[in-house]
């Protein structure tokens, strides 16, 4: 039986250049996001999600593959108190979320004509996942900011 996954394509007006910066550059993610990526996006280095000040860092949060500027995959962040307290979030949920296995998110970057298709696969979950019902209804939002930053200059920061 298959894991359930969330997919989400958006296309963007772009280059895939500037797309993978604004995924990877700690300064873009904060803009559109309103949370900091740090990594050096080499294989096997950790991602941290630093929010308000507060670095979430551990070793089994780190990256999967990266072939700039076509296809970007880390593990999914750790769920612990500080990072709930920091974004309002419940402590029955944080640790709902902390009690699943890692998920894994990737990104596919490809030329469209004169647009970037960008396709996020979030996978690695259980059946009746408390992960997957959040990020369901967050990455959309992530990545029309996402879009919206890179096509206007605006930025729309997440809460």
């Amino acid at each position: 039986m298959q894991k359930p996954s969330f997919v989400y394509t958006a296309y963007i007006r772009t280059t895939p250049q500037e797309l993978w910066q604004a995924l990877t550059d700690p300064e873009f993610t904060e803009r559109y996001w309103g949370m900091r990526l740090e990594s050096d996006w080499e294989v096997g280095s950790t991602v941290s999600f630093a929010h308000h000040g507060l670095a979430v860092e551990d070793d089994d949060q780190v990256v999967l593959e990266a072939d700039p500027p076509h296809r970007l995959a880390y593990t999914w962040h750790t769920f612990t108190r500080s990072w709930a307290d920091s974004w309002g979030v419940s402590e029955e949920f944080r640790a709902k979320a902390a009690a699943e296995p890692r998920s894994k998110v990737s990104f596919v970057i490809e030329p469209a004509d004169d647009l970037v298709k960008l396709t996020v696969v979030h996978d690695g979950f259980e059946p009746g996942s408390t992960v997957l019902q959040s990020i369901s209804g967050g990455w959309p939002k992530v990545i029309s900011s996402l879009k919206t930053m890179l096509e206007t200059g605006t930025t729309v920061v997440m809460a």
